[in-house]
């Protein structure tokens, strides 16, 4: 008979919780203000999300955790299956259809959760030595962090294959891995990067990287750096907002929703915003750097870097900072996938940190993870 362990509510994560609903709430609002049918779809989202915290949360995960590098490869499969069977929409092949119902998938959404959770099983099963992981160690996990990485570049996505990117060695550097390996690093991408450009990247992401370095920002940044500046101190009424109420502002309650925010509450509440995610960061960086089991400390870890770059990213293309890539505001922006891959992860780390105690103890007392 299944007994509730009461440990489990005392070990539960709760500031983490209260720091993302006022994301969700703030971001419902604004949506509904310009695209009310929008909002609707975007609580049915939230919706499911949540009922998927709750099942991934009650699952035995560390007593599962043989599943994980199954998991990892079926999304591989998957990323290949894109290759050959994909569905292509404005010049890129990133979806799936789903045989029998009017729907497609986006594989290259579900690999992000599969990699934080592979790099999580081979490090717990394998800590990095006083010194950092050295070369052997480090070209095994690169592994599976460049495999995805390469299937979804090719597809092309290189704003997601480089998030991904990203997320995965910034996990590494929090680990540990010699200082000479990164400074190899640092040297082969100083001397790659010039023929990456040259001969790797296609001419629209060209494009883009010159319309970013150019004197004058493309019209999409234009009318975002108008909506942010027109915002003021404490931001304008919903009917004083012509930047977003006319259609100037593109993509106002997904990409380009941060602007949206400043231009309707101003400096004001974009500190608020932005304060929110660094309190979020910070909170999780401190699970990862105070917890003494691995699994713990990569998916904290990796959840803190994910909100990180894509908050960096995506408020950085609204002012002109980076190039416009359609990275979307961590559980802001309008959209289900990215909303339900943070909820995922948050459920592994809420089940990792709840039942730490108890999974890793059978009855009799003994160890039995892993």
């Amino acid at each position: 008979m299944w007994r509730f362990d009461k440990r489990i509510l005392s070990q539960f994560d709760y500031f983490s919780i209260i720091l993302i609903i006022p994301l969700v709430l703030t971001s419902n609002w604004l949506i509904g203000e310009v695209v009310p049918a929008l909002a609707q779809k975007q609580i049915a989202y939230v919706g499911v999300a949540c009922l998927t915290f709750l099942f991934v949360f009650v699952l035995p995960i560390r007593r599962m955790s043989w599943l994980i590098p199954v998991i990892y490869w079926i999304n591989i499969g998957l990323l290949l299956a894109v290759e050959f069977f994909g569905h292509a929409r404005l010049g890129a092949q990133r979806w799936i259809s789903i045989p029998f119902v009017n729907a497609t998938i986006q594989p290259s959404e579900f690999v992000k959760p599969a990699l934080i959770l592979m790099l999580a099983y081979h490090i717990y099963r394998n800590p990095p030595p006083l010194n950092g992981y050295k070369l052997k160690e480090f070209l095994k996990l690169s592994f599976y962090i460049l495999l995805p990485f390469v299937l979804i570049a090719k597809e092309p996505d290189l704003g997601t294959a480089t998030v991904l990117l990203l997320i995965g060695y910034s996990v590494l550097f929090f680990i540990g891995v010699h200082w000479k390996i990164w400074a190899a690093i640092f040297i082969a991408l100083t001397l790659f990067v010039p023929v990456a450009y040259k001969f790797l990247l296609h001419d629209y992401q060209r494009t883009r990287i010159t319309d970013f370095l150019g004197e004058k920002p493309s019209y999409h940044v234009q009318q975002s750096i108008i909506a942010i500046g027109s915002g003021g101190l404490s931001g304008k009424s919903k009917e004083d907002s012509t930047q977003t109420q006319m259609r100037f502002l593109p993509i106002a309650t997904s990409d380009f929703i941060f602007a949206f925010v400043v231009e309707r509450t101003g400096f004001l509440g974009a500190l608020g915003i932005i304060s929110v995610y660094v309190l979020l960061i910070l909170h999780l960086l401190s699970l990862a750097i105070f917890s003494t089991d691995y699994f713990i400390k990569v998916v904290a870890s990796a959840i803190s870097f994910m909100i990180f770059i894509y908050m960096g990213v995506n408020i950085s293309m609204t002012i002109g900072y980076a190039p416009v890539v359609g990275v979307p505001l961590p559980m802001f922006s309008y959209g289900g996938s990215s909303f339900l891959n943070f909820m995922v992860l948050f459920a592994i780390m809420q089940n990792l940190i709840a039942f730490r105690f108890i999974d890793m103890y059978d009855g009799r007392g003994t160890k039995s993870f892993l």
